[in-house]
């Protein structure tokens, strides 16, 4: 069976769930290979494993710490010419970040192959995998496979559920050498995120956004009040966040993040189409809005319509006695 190039998204060993994903959808068309990459590199080689990756191609150099993005192209490059050489390659899985998008399409133009980025589906095909994307403000489906080269896929947070399947995991050293331009762009510094202890927002299974409707940055307490008591992410509409209520890292739609999580709670959303560009591939959407002809409505699988003062606050407190 051809094996499937899996790129590791990790923190000093600590593998992110997006990565467990691709694992999953990357056994759907072969066998999967991670490449772990930079400090804990070898740390990673359990929970891969665990996860159905039969190889963990490790290297760890300050490079992929101390410089930006072409020290990553390198060693995939390395890593898909490792392979190829020694059998049949399926595809390249990276996950869909802004920095795995940018890995992805330097990759494929360094070894003459087509890219599709954004999937939210991987199937086996009878001439290579085949992927589905959501495009044009998710108004359509489309299926895609790639028809030059070796498929280089990049797929969305939460497009597959995480699968437990035992694999050998074999841990071995990937040779890397780096480019001149490994070192084009250094690292000068880092400030870490300020932790609200909420999920990221991207790969978050819920996620909870206030709108314009929320009608104040005082106000977001009770959108926040409610995601805590779902253990959800907290994401705000671009008229939210232009208004200054919300930051601009939380703002979900076409010029803010692209979430897809199991459960998307919009209160005080109109719904424009800027907004469900980022949130219209959620696997159940429960909008809460007093006005009934808004927009948002028409995509929704559960609408309320409502006063959000009202209803917000009810939902928190059914969900705690719930729980409690």
């Amino acid at each position: 069976m051809a094996e499937v190039l899996v790129y590791v998204d990790h923190v000093d060993g600590a593998v992110r769930k997006p990565t467990l994903e691709l694992l999953t959808l990357a056994r759907r068309v072969g066998e999967p290979v991670a490449v772990a990459l930079g400090n804990g590199a070898g740390d990673t080689a359990a929970t891969l494993a665990e996860h159905g990756a039969v190889k963990v191609l490790t290297h760890e150099a300050s490079e992929y710490a101390d410089y930006l993005v072409v020290p990553k192209v390198d060693a995939l490059q390395a890593a898909v010419e490792s392979v190829s050489a020694a059998g049949s390659l399926a595809a390249v899985l990276v996950p869909s970040s802004a920095e795995g998008k940018e890995i992805a399409a330097r990759l494929a133009l360094r070894i003459g192959s087509g890219i599709i980025t954004d999937a939210v589906d991987l199937e086996a095909g009878d001439e290579g995998p085949v992927a589905t994307q959501s495009v044009f403000a998710a108004s359509y489906t489309t299926k895609s496979r790639i028809s030059k080269g070796t498929p280089v896929i990049t797929v969305k947070p939460n497009s597959a559920a995480v699968e437990a399947a035992p694999a050998a995991g074999a841990v071995e050293a990937l040779a890397v050498s780096f480019s001149d331009k490994a070192t084009g762009t250094k690292v000068t510094g880092r400030t870490p995120r300020e932790s609200t202890g909420r999920p990221e927002l991207t790969e978050a299974a819920i996620v909870v956004s206030g709108g314009r409707g929320v009608n104040g940055a005082e106000n977001f307490a009770i959108i926040e009040a409610l995601a805590d008591s779902l253990g959800a992410a907290v994401g705000a509409s671009r008229a939210a966040v232009d208004a200054g209520w919300y930051p601009h890292t939380n703002q979900v739609g076409q010029t803010g993040k692209s979430v897809s999580p199991q459960l998307y709670i919009a209160s005080g959303i109109s719904g424009a189409i800027q907004h469900r560009a980022g949130m219209q591939t959620s696997k159940t959407i429960v909008a809460i809005n007093k006005d009934a002809e808004a927009p948002i409505f028409e995509l929704v699988d559960y609408g309320v319509v409502g006063d959000l003062f009202d209803v917000v606050p009810a939902l928190t407190e059914e969900v705690k006695a719930r729980k409690g």
